[in-house]
């Protein structure tokens, strides 16, 4: 932006808004969408947490202060047409005032909304293991008789190992087969692979996006 200033460049609407799309820095899930003026931003970039202009109530509210849900800025960017926000948060908490993860959680099919659903917006596919690794929390702190995670949770660390063990050999041997199916059966023993190497995280208190952090601290 050479040494303009955000201000230089914003273009707020009739009402002296700019809708912001809040984002999670670490899954990539969109949380929320909400309008900023000009000292909503500035408040946000002076503290470091998202501070919005609420249109009904006309007047300036900090993210979290009645909840305790907090959003730590990480990024902010500004759109090509100058006219709406991105901003990727550390999400403490839940996004949404009913309780889940975002206020996107209702899923339009055949022009029918359904009822709110926690999973809503799904992660992308490239994201998928970063769900998966949701999921086998959820089953860490929530037990199932039913559940082949939490049977492994509840088996150990001895038990986990000796599936990852097991799974890394099935992985080699399709690596080095002939057989025409080679590539399904490949792709069938990773996943399974990495869903176990998941678990083992979660049971040694590591999450996945620690180990995509060293990846990322790799690459630079």
């Amino acid at each position: 932006m050479n040494k303009m200033t955000l201000f230089d460049h914003i273009t707020f609407n009739e009402q002296g808004l700019i809708p912001t799309i809040i984002q999670d820095a670490t899954s990539g899930k969109v949380l929320m969408m909400a309008y900023m003026n000009r000292e909503a931003i500035q408040k946000t970039c002076e503290t470091g947490e998202t501070w919005f202009f609420s249109r009904k109530r006309q007047t300036l509210w900090h993210k979290g202060e009645t909840s305790g849900h907090f959003q730590t800025v990480k990024h902010l960017y500004l759109d090509c047409d100058n006219d709406t926000l991105l901003i990727m948060v550390d999400q403490k908490g839940v996004a949404c005032h009913i309780g889940l993860p975002s206020c996107f959680h209702r899923e339009v099919k055949d022009g029918e909304l359904s009822a709110p659903d926690s999973s809503c917006p799904p992660f992308a596919l490239s994201s998928f293991l970063q769900s998966l690794f949701e999921i086998i929390d959820e089953r860490a702190e929530h037990p199932s008789s039913e559940s082949y995670t939490t049977r492994l949770f509840e088996a150990g660390r001895e038990k986990i190992l000796r599936k990852i063990a097991e799974e890394s050999t099935e992985v080699l041997l399709a690596a080095t087969e002939t057989r025409p199916d080679k590539k399904e059966h490949l792709r069938w023993e990773a996943a399974d692979l990495l869903y176990h190497l998941l678990v083992l995280l979660r049971h040694e208190g590591l999450t996945f996006s620690d180990v995509m952090q060293e990846l990322e601290k790799r690459r630079k």
